[in-house]
């Protein structure tokens, strides 16, 4: 069976598992999918800068407690690392938000970033991560840390890879919201730090309504052609645009 279509196997698995839970009147389940011309993962393109398509499913409890899953395609394990296997990326997460005063917010989880099937392992480490978060909202700015606990998408001896991540989300009226960020990636026991880059990106996105939304984002880094460049390839953290549209539901 196609890894794409496993993972959506896996990702409906999830939805059938939560649905009796979600009953409740204060829960909140949601669904997700959409297309995005080129999917970054901070600021470092996972398809080549090629199209993905993408889908997810969110549990929210009244309590500040939720569970989430996340699909899309992938071609980085392929082009980038030169395994022959692993095309696909499934994530579940899971966590707790809560207020501190009225403006200042909290959110503390844990994430899974699975590659089903990946042959990463017979080139480098298998690619597959988990990472625990923590972040602080205050008003419309979010700072957020993650650390891994396992190796770093498929870089040997990285565990506790980490990565700072600071954004704003300013409502310009008429549906429209722009997203600056900035964030640093930082990777250890890498020669002369140079798997390290910081990023950054803006993203203005549109309410149309219905559950749809678009958006438009402008990516850049200093991410190394010695480290993020691999053969016939270009550096797949340079600057670009990506377009998306999502239907939540």
């Amino acid at each position: 069976m196609n890894p794409i279509a496993k993972s959506l196997i896996a990702v409906a698995g999830t939805l059938l598992a939560t649905v009796a839970a979600a009953q409740e009147a204060t829960s909140s389940l949601s669904f997700n999918v959409g297309v995005v011309s080129d999917y970054r993962f901070r600021s470092v393109s996972q398809t080549s800068f090629k199209p993905a398509v993408q889908a997810g499913v969110d549990y929210a409890h009244a309590s500040g407690a939720y569970v989430g899953a996340w699909a899309s395609n992938v071609n980085w394990i392929k082009d980038y690392v030169g395994a022959t296997d692993g095309s696909a990326e499934v994530d579940v997460y899971f966590g707790y938000k809560g207020s501190i005063t009225k403006d200042l917010g909290y959110d503390v989880g844990f994430i899974t970033y699975q590659y089903p099937g990946n042959t990463a392992d017979k080139v480098l480490v298998n690619a597959n991560t988990n990472e625990v978060y923590a972040g602080l909202t205050y008003g419309m700015f979010t700072l957020k840390y993650n650390q891994s606990t396992s190796d770093f998408i498929a870089n040997p001896d990285s565990k506790g890879s980490r990565y700072w991540d600071l954004s704003a989300s300013i409502d310009l009226g008429s549906g429209l919201t722009l997203i600056p960020h900035v964030g640093r990636q930082t990777i250890p026991n890498r020669v002369n730090d140079i798997g390290d880059y910081t990023d950054y990106s803006l993203t203005l996105t549109k309410d149309f309504g219905k559950g749809i939304t678009g958006s438009v984002t402008a990516y850049g880094s200093n991410a190394t052609d010695a480290f993020y460049k691999a053969p016939g390839y270009d550096n797949l953290g340079k600057s670009g645009l990506s377009v998306g549209v999502k239907y939540a539901f």
